[in-house]
């Protein structure tokens, strides 16, 4: 039996671009630096997007680091997105993952091949299409 489809409820008001988020019983905000006209009371969407990166690549790597009975004390993982007006030929997200613990080369190796295994870098890393209903 496979896992149940992800779904996500957005909605925003006349509160400028503060958006409620709701999903799987969990509540966020999104929202727009000052600057751009926001009131900076959440992440902004791109952030929001790395976050599920990040948090996916760290799950995905303790999962199989737990599995396989590694010596990993932590994960780190920064991430960066290109500036918009630079995704017209391809969007870069450049991701580092640090690795916290006693591991040997072989493990960090694996460890970071199994970080392009998260579902999230497989969305990202493959064609999207996008349907309005």
């Amino acid at each position: 039996m496979g896992k149940k489809q992800l779904t996500a409820v957005v909605e925003l008001n006349d509160n400028r671009y503060k958006t409620k988020i709701y999903a799987d019983g969990h509540f966020i905000y999104a929202d727009e630096p000052e600057e751009l006209g926001g009131t900076n009371e959440g992440m902004p969407p791109g952030a929001l997007l790395l976050a599920s990166l990040g948090s996916c690549t760290a799950i995905t790597i303790r999962m199989y680091a737990d599995r396989k009975q590694m010596p990993l004390e932590g994960i780190v993982v920064n991430l960066a997105i290109c500036a918009e007006n630079e995704m017209d030929t391809g969007t870069i997200i450049e991701r580092k993952i640090t690795l916290k613990g006693d591991l040997d080369d072989d493990q960090r190796k694996r460890l970071i091949i199994i970080a392009d295994k998260c579902p999230i870098h497989k969305i990202l890393s493959n064609p999207i299409t996008i349907v309005n209903k």
